[in-house]
């Protein structure tokens, strides 16, 4: 990866600032190809990886 990329990719955001939900978004590592779901709320903020229907790690590297 060249020094000016960024290693996670946003493939996916909802809400916004202001609504109760908070901000959602769907990042990939473009390193592994690992999607993670990030949520931001006020001043919290969690992030997991996501999981298939198997309990493994969704991995994608075509959002790459």
């Amino acid at each position: 990866m060249a020094w000016n990329e960024h290693r996670f990719k946003v493939i996916s955001k909802e809400g916004g600032s202001l609504s109760e939900a908070g901000i959602r978004q769907i990042l990939v590592d473009r390193e592994t190809g690992v999607h993670y779901l990030l949520w931001k709320a006020g001043y919290g903020a969690g992030i997991t990886p996501l999981l298939g229907a198997d309990g493994k790690p969704v991995v994608d590297l075509s959002d790459i």
